[in-house]
């Protein structure tokens, strides 16, 4: 009874706020010869061994037609330093515009997948889509992570996180809880 007086609707389009956990990544993909990389917040992983990560990439989106017919990608990881640079790359569509060369990005050879890797990000996981059984419904591919990359020099980078009309968060705080998983 008390909680109607404390509590009030929440747009139902404002729930994603609540629960966009990941940190904003730069999905790279390749096509006819040509690279592209796109803003996504949209993901998750669903498996541990081997690393596979859900991801929804609208079928709207120039990356949408390149990961569907080619099944591979790189999820590049940036930190804060490049946040005005990501978010001005989902600001704009690879349809008109070579984002690595506008936004002065460092196209690196991937070793499993066509895509390049992304050399200003700390980590680049090369990818390959694994199950497309909900992408007419959702849009959303499983990945499985081929390979992983690491930036040594990029110590305890920090992520940004997308809460929805131009609100990010940042990393913060790192706590260590003891736990029984290994």
């Amino acid at each position: 009874m008390g909680i109607t007086k404390t509590m009030k609707d929440l747009p139902l389009a404002k729930v994603y706020q609540l629960l966009e956990p990941g940190p904003v990544v730069l999905l790279a993909t390749a096509r006819k010869g040509r690279a592209n990389i796109m803003a996504m917040s949209w993901h998750m992983m669903v498996e541990f061994e081997p690393p596979r990560i859900a991801c929804v990439v609208s079928n709207a989106d120039y990356s949408f037609a390149a990961l569907r017919a080619t099944g591979e990608c790189v999820i590049a990881i940036p930190a804060i330093q490049l946040a005005q640079k990501v978010v001005a790359i989902g600001n704009c569509s690879g349809r008109d515009t070579d984002k690595f060369k506008r936004f002065g990005l460092t196209r690196m050879p991937a070793e499993r997948v066509k895509p390049p890797l992304v050399a200003e990000c700390f980590a680049n996981l090369e990818c390959k889509v694994v199950e497309t059984r909900l992408v007419n419904k959702f849009n959303l591919f499983v990945l499985e992570v081929l390979k992983a990359w690491i930036d040594p020099a990029q110590k305890q980078p920090k992520t940004i996180h997308h809460h929805g009309y131009g609100k990010f968060t940042i990393d913060g705080e790192t706590i260590k809880l003891k736990s029984r998983m290994p």
